[in-house]
């Protein structure tokens, strides 16, 4: 052997030795941290995010210095002069065309709570934003993780499907030696011919259902939609027991629809301390420096030191109607966690009763799959004995794809209740499944 084939065979050693590529394989972790970091949603409750940020900002601004610098040129059309002495004769004060510039800081010293209560209302503001984007995440997260279990229940579905028409296949083969044999009438293989030809029908759907399955899975991941996807088994979550006032008490904490009205109720109750301390003086110091081009003074230049104080004694009524305002929608919104509460538990029950039953119906299916399995093995060896007839066989075949069917749904059926119930609780589903 030459030494270009020895590198050949080396080379093709290690390539043998490594794990095959599955460019297209899937995890559900990988999913999950797809839609949650790149989803449109939740690029848009980010944005949405930012801009409660500013708000903050904006809200702190008072306690900050306000500088102006500014500028100005002046014309008279009388040129300013007062009268001195008996005679009133008129001296000039200023000229009739001047320039004037400078600046000017005002910093506000107090204004009884309401900047204070407006950045407060600002915080509770970003943090129902936060919270909006948390619940955006999770909603995402829930809706590729039951459609990733739907994606992975078709693909196991349709092998219940192929080994119905496998089966099928095979008691044909049985029926049609034994019609070869002369022991059964041909009514026999025709029978177990249409029932092949329906079951390859089911077949098809199968794999259309899982093509479409696929494409829901790629919309939500925003892949085109023919791309293939090869999702990787899981074990499922564990949730484990968890009474029904557990997953309440935690819900009642932790749900983002119910932590989201929290934090709006307390944003409008510091709106409203912010408003009513309009009606309370604002203390501030000003200072600055203007120079005035004007040759008839004998100072062009000046610094200036104020302290004062703004009293707002009258506004229209504004200040009065927009207290009436924001404490009406603060009450409005205590009013609406109550029912948001009401629903939030019969959430977290519905969901919880479908983890419930759809443990029993995993205990019940796996159960019924063993029987029909031996049911199915022992009609075809009763057959193949001549005690058995052709109904019985293809009988057994229809329960033992049932039997299957029913385990499978019910075994993603449980998992797909537990995702609900997370979710329902206020769980991070991304942190739940993270493992």
């Amino acid at each position: 052997m030459g030494r270009f084939s020895r590198l050949i065979a080396l080379f093709t050693g290690i390539v043998m030795l490594l794990p095959p590529l599955t460019g297209n394989a899937l995890t559900l972790q990988e999913g999950i941290k797809i839609v949650t970091d790149n989803g449109r949603d939740v690029s848009i409750a980010r944005s949405e995010e930012e801009v409660a940020k500013s708000a903050v900002s904006l809200a702190r601004s008072p306690w900050l210095p306000q500088l102006d610098l500014y500028g100005r040129e002046t014309w008279l059309h009388y040129q300013p002069a007062v009268k001195i002495g008996p005679a009133g004769a008129a001296v000039f004060t200023s000229q009739d065309q001047f320039t004037t510039y400078g600046f000017k800081a005002t910093q506000v010293l107090y204004d009884f709570g309401r900047t204070s209560s407006s950045i407060s209302s600002a915080q509770y503001g970003l943090k129902a934003r936060e919270v909006g984007t948390f619940r955006i995440r999770n909603r995402a997260a829930l809706e590729f993780i039951i459609a990733y279990f739907d994606l992975l229940e078709a693909g196991e579905l349709m092998k219940v499907a192929q080994d119905e028409v496998t089966r099928y296949e095979a008691h044909r083969k049985d029926a049609a030696a034994r019609h070869k044999a002369g022991v059964v009438t041909r009514n026999e293989v025709l029978q177990a011919d249409v029932l092949l030809a329906d079951s390859k029908q089911r077949l098809l759907t199968a794999e259309n259902n899982r093509t479409l399955r696929s494409s829901k899975v790629n919309s939500i991941l925003m892949r085109p939609l023919t791309e293939p996807v090869d999702p990787s088994e899981i074990v499922g979550h564990n949730l484990g027991t968890v009474a029904l006032d557990q997953a309440w008490a935690e819900a009642e904490q932790a749900n983002p629809d119910l932590r989201d009205l929290e934090a709006r109720v307390r944003a409008k109750e510091e709106n409203v301390s912010s408003v009513r301390a309009e009606y309370l003086p604002t203390v501030y110091v000003a200072g600055g420096y203007e120079y005035s081009e004007n040759q008839y003074q004998v100072h062009p230049d000046n610094w200036s030191v104020i302290a004062g104080v703004n009293i707002n004694l009258f506004a229209g009524g504004s200040t009065s109607s927009r207290v009436s305002m924001a404490k009406a929608e603060a009450l409005s919104l205590r009013l609406g966690r109550e029912k948001v509460l009401d629903a939030v538990r019969l959430d977290v029950q519905a969901a919880w009763l479908d983890v419930q039953s759809s443990t029993q119906k995993v205990q019940v299916a796996v159960a019924a799959v063993a029987q029909a399995e031996e049911n199915l093995r022992l009609q075809r060896l009763r057959y193949k004995e001549g005690v058995g007839t052709s109904t019985e066989v293809l009988d057994a075949v229809l329960l033992m794809t049932t039997a299957e069917t029913n385990a499978w749904k019910a075994n993603f059926g449980i998992k797909r209740a537990e995702a609900a119930l997370l979710y329902t609780m206020g769980r991070d589903l991304s942190v739940a499944y993270s493992h």
